[in-house]
């Protein structure tokens, strides 16, 4: 018996009929209509950027394209047939395949058996091991996907992890693969081997729907794009041309001046005070994390920390919050020494901290979003020992109203809010404080483009209304746009500091790779496609 290392090539639609479609598609949950006579399409060997904030109805239209939901109204169609999926392992047979943020394979099996779960090659009515363990290899060569065929799935790294749901993805004679968020768990290199993966498929006229709130990476990747709002199709047309500001502005349903990395803001960039320091951290220390690292934060300045994972800038963070014990060094804010490892000292002195995981760090799940916002300044909102309802509902109404979070009211529970949502509760929480230093780690992770808009231009007015801010984020756009200077750190250490002129993507991406020469003209562009 033959053994192939990649599928056949997916059945062909008709000359100038694309792939697959959604026409006229509803959809209601308990009355409520979340998408309204969808039109959508894409061609075989096109990449469609799928946009639109969360609760557009991105998620919705994926699921009644798989067969996971059935519209009210309207139909799916693939290669000019309509079909009725009546669960998503219809879709898969029929070439359709989906890769979710979240890896939906099985942990104790090998990467072989997860590539071909359900198709396993048969001998003698015995699964054959050999061709199976052959097949997978030759598949994930072919992809330039280096891992060992026979490791269990859950001894691999959570991005390599992704690169086999891919692998399994494209076993299955897909004809359009859906991918929602893929890069979510991934480190540079491994990014970077996916979108070989897509040029490679779609050169063999595979159709690629691409769902990501990374702007980048939708101008690098997609030619064409579908934006929701509201559960309507506000937009469909050629990505190229279009710049990022139009692209968002219709995502929000309202103008926009600028975009920022990944978001938007009407702000611009905060300009720094010349007053003293109100942060000074001096040679802080902490063994085989970061060594000898000196700070210093004025009034009205947003501070970057540049450097690659394991540079030691979530940890400076950490150092300059109390949540670490220094070995050596400190922090002093308004001329008074801070008393290291000792986060409510860190909060006396006004200094507070947003933290990466806001799931598993910030926010308590279990409670409402009026008692996360209130949490940490309950002392100050007490009476006698006794806590004012009414101090409460004064400050979780301007924070609510500031901040735009989005809630059916203050006593529902924080778990049940978008990420973006939790991520405001989260600055309302320490913005309760009337705090000095607001150190934010990696700030808008995982949160829509539309929250990651309103949270950058709530930094650039806070920054105008005097509070310094220290901002570490993996996009380099938004380091960059969002900071006044950066700090470059490598091995736990300062390499280097950008300022004026310099804090642009070429210089930090320079900097952080250890490069001393000027690095070349035009190598970004904010505006255009990538």
């Amino acid at each position: 018996m033959t053994t192939t290392s990649s599928p056949p090539p997916p059945a062909a639609a008709p000359p100038g009929v694309p792939v697959l479609e959604a026409r006229g598609v509803t959809k209601r949950f308990a009355g409520v209509t979340a998408l309204s006579d969808i039109d959508f399409a894409v061609h075989a060997g096109d990449s469609m950027a799928l946009m639109g904030e969360n609760g557009a109805g991105k998620s919705t239209l994926i699921k009644v394209l798989t067969g996971v939901h059935q519209p009210e109204e309207g139909e799916v169609v693939l290669s000019g047939k309509p079909v009725r999926f009546g669960r998503p392992l219809d879709a898969q047979r029929a070439g359709v395949s989906t890769i979710y943020q979240e890896v939906n394979l099985v942990p104790l099996m090998s990467v072989a058996h997860n590539i071909y779960l359900g198709r396993e090659p048969r001998r003698f009515g015995l699964v054959d091991e050999r061709r199976m363990n052959a097949d997978a290899r030759a598949l994930l060569n072919e992809y330039a996907i280096d891992v060992d065929v026979t490791a269990p799935l859950r001894s691999l790294a959570l991005g390599v992890q992704q690169m086999v749901a891919l692998a399994r993805a494209v076993s299955i004679n897909a004809s359009v693969v859906i991918m929602d968020e893929p890069t979510s768990s991934l480190e540079a290199r491994e990014v970077e081997t996916l979108f070989d993966v897509i040029a490679l498929l779609r050169r063999r006229g595979i159709a690629i729907v691409y769902v990501s709130h990374r702007m980048d990476e939708i101008y690098r990747v997609c030619d064409r794009v579908t934006v929701l709002r509201d559960g309507r199709v506000v937009h469909v047309g050629d990505l190229h041309g279009l710049s990022r500001v139009e692209l968002v502005s219709m995502m929000l349903g309202r103008s926009v001046e600028k975009v920022r990395g990944g978001g938007v803001t009407a702000f611009g960039e905060s300009v720094a005070t010349q007053a003293e320091p109100v942060l000074v951290a001096g040679d802080l220390t902490r063994a085989h994390q970061i060594e000898g690292i000196s700070l210093e934060i004025r009034p009205g300045e947003v501070v970057g920390l540049g450097g690659l994972l394991g540079s030691g800038r979530s940890e400076t963070l950490k150092a300059m919050a109390g949540v670490m014990q220094l070995d050596h060094g400190g922090v002093v804010v308004d001329g008074r020494p801070v008393r290291s490892g000792s986060v409510p000292a860190a909060i006396r002195a006004g200094v507070v901290m947003l933290p990466e995981d806001r799931k598993a760090e910030g926010i308590i799940p279990g409670l409402s979003v009026r008692d996360n916002i209130v949490l940490a300044a309950l002392p100050r909102l007490s009476k006698a020992g006794f806590s004012s309802r009414r101090a409460q509902d004064k400050v979780v109404e301007v924070f609510v109203r500031r901040l735009r979070i989005k809630a059916s009211s203050p006593d529902q529970l924080v778990s049940e809010l978008s990420g973006g949502n939790q991520q405001k509760v989260m600055i309302a929480r320490w913005l309760a404080m009337s705090p000095k230093v607001l150190l934010l780690d990696e700030p808008t992770r995982g949160i829509d483009v539309g929250a990651k808009a309103e949270v950058q231009a709530l930094i650039d007015e806070l920054a105008h209304e005097g509070l310094a801010i220290v901002l570490v984020s993996s996009e380099l756009e938004e380091v960059v746009e969002g900071s006044v200077r950066v700090v470059v750190l490598r091995d736990g250490r300062v390499e280097t500091e950008l300022t004026g002129d310099d804090v642009d993507e070429p210089h930090l991406l320079a900097a952080i790779a250890g490069r001393d020469e000027e690095p070349d003209a035009g190598t970004t562009d904010e505006e255009g496609p990538r």
